[in-house]
């Protein structure tokens, strides 16, 4: 008797991951390492913690590979949108208390991408965060 791989599970032979699940390796940083993902991921998962100082540390602390600055500034740049929006929007809900609900709405995006982009320096994949909730103020160079 012959044993071969086990089938993969609800995949039939011909089976493709959908398009808008693929997504090409960057070609400006080779293979990353452990310690490099773990890094870029307490870049997101660190702000959960101690705000936006978690990534300023991994940005000017172990920032010199490519992969882990590129994913500590993404962080960096959601942590300085998240106060902003909170420092304006706290002033606006002074004058206008329905205002209130404007940086809520936002922390809660900025905590659905903060594990979207989490999961993705886990993997040793970078996934760029909407505009409108890492604003490009800092660039990985």
């Amino acid at each position: 008797m012959a044993y071969g791989p086990p089938p993969s599970p609800g995949h039939g032979p011909g089976w493709q991951q959908p398009a808008w699940q693929q997504q090409p390796a960057p070609s400006h940083y080779g293979p990353t390492s452990g310690e490099d993902t773990t890094w870029a991921l307490m870049a997101y998962i660190g702000q959960f913690l101690v705000g936006a100082i978690a990534p300023v540390v991994v940005f000017f602390g172990k920032g010199r590979s490519p992969f882990v600055r590129r994913h500590a500034a993404q962080g960096l740049n959601m942590g300085v949108a998240a106060i902003a929006v909170w420092l304006v929007g706290g002033l606006l809900s002074l004058v206008v208390p329905e205002l209130i609900w404007v940086p809520l709405g936002f922390t809660g995006a900025v905590m659905f991408y903060l594990v979207y982009a989490g999961r993705a320096a886990n993997r040793g994949e970078f996934r760029r965060v909407p505009k409108f909730v890492a604003w490009p103020l800092l660039k990985a160079r």
